[in-house]
């Protein structure tokens, strides 16, 4: 018989926040240098080697497609030692959220990851979460308040959601702030926020910390709204779970040519195309786990400071179970501190 664990995320959470951690380190390196694959190739080799050393079958659901010579952890790969009695695990990944404001030096880059694991080891992590092949999903965050006592319709006019988010959080609606990715696909979004009297928080990239945010205290943020990654939809959605809030998604084909390919190849219907997500869908089961380190200054997290001769890292560390959420800050002594790299299996100086 296989073996039974109660708590299976226990053995593992914090070696998941050395792996965003180490991620972190191997892309400052490169912050505000210009090259984002060089950042991002550094990010997910390190990640990788810290895998190497946690005992769990992990199989990525959710990572980057796989593209000839393009750095990244990919989905359908294999992390963890895979060892007998090992702890198997989906895992949806992120090196860096925000590659191109790790190049350009700029706030909002994380190292990021989710594991959701299984309580008997005979059991399938595959359907905890799902592999949702469209580039894009349209997407709309809330914090636990609204999300409680409030009812957000991604179909609704953006001036109804935003008397709703007043009404429960006691603001006027000139007083909220909502977060939108800057892209000219948002532009009658934006136009709609200020007609209403909203502020807007306009960000380039980065937008799984930007999804959260509503759900974290004290974020100065209300909303989130816009069409985004379907991979980040996922990540967000583990730590939104986590944190009581809701975010509601659809997949968004960016072109027909995507639409045809979604239903002839990957076999969804018109109906799946339709379908709205919630958090509860897209991050299944009560044993998740979501980890996630700053490089720089985001509404979730600090970036990494250098005091000395020391890198100092904040990581966010939440279990869904019973809503635990830790903040870890972390003094990396660079005279002695070494990061694992999966491509040559060597401790490296950071």
């Amino acid at each position: 018989m296989a073996p039974f664990r109660h708590d299976p995320e226990r053995a593992i959470d914090l070696d998941l926040v050395r792996c965003t951690e180490n991620a972190a380190l191997a892309a400052w390196k490169w912050f505000g240098k210009g090259d984002k694959n060089a950042a991002d190739l550094a990010a997910a080799d390190a990640m990788r080697g810290m895998f190497e050393l946690i005992h769990c079958k992990g199989l990525v659901r959710i990572g980057e497609g796989r593209k000839d010579d393009a750095p990244g952890i990919f989905m359908d790969e294999r992390l963890g030692t895979w060892s007998e009695n090992a702890i198997p695990a989906a895992i949806a990944v992120d090196p860096i959220d925000g590659t191109t404001l790790t190049a350009k030096g700029l706030p909002g880059a994380i190292s990021v990851l989710a594991a959701t694991t299984c309580e008997d080891f005979d059991d399938d992590p595959r359907p905890l979460f799902p592999a949702i092949t469209c580039h894009y999903m349209e997407k709309i965050a809330v914090g636990p308040r609204v999300a409680e006592h409030g009812k957000i319709d991604l179909d609704a006019p953006i001036e109804k959601n935003l008397e709703v988010l007043a009404r429960i959080l006691e603001k006027k609606i000139d007083d909220l702030v909502a977060v939108v990715l800057d892209r000219p696909r948002h532009e009658g979004i934006v136009r709609s926020l200020r007609q209403a009297g909203c502020r807007i928080r306009a960000i380039s990239d980065g937008d799984v910390a930007a999804a959260i945010a509503p759900s974290l205290p004290n974020s100065g943020v209300d909303l989130y709204l816009g069409i985004g990654g379907s991979p980040e939809a996922v990540l967000s959605a583990a730590a939104i779970k986590c944190l009581g809030g809701q975010q509601l998604c659809r997949m968004w084909p960016k072109n027909d040519d995507e639409r045809r390919r979604l239903v002839t190849v990957d076999g969804y219907t018109e109906a799946d195309l339709k379908k709205i997500w919630t958090v509860e869908e897209m991050a299944q089961g009560d044993h998740l786990i979501f980890a996630a380190t700053g490089i720089s200054d985001s509404p979730m997290l600090r970036g990494i400071r250098v005091e000395g001769h020391y890198r100092v890292t904040e990581s966010i560390l939440m279990r869904a179970r019973n809503r635990t959420i830790r903040r870890i800050e972390t003094h990396h002594d660079v005279t002695r501190k070494t990061i694992r790299l999966a491509s040559t299996g060597e401790e490296v100086r950071i």
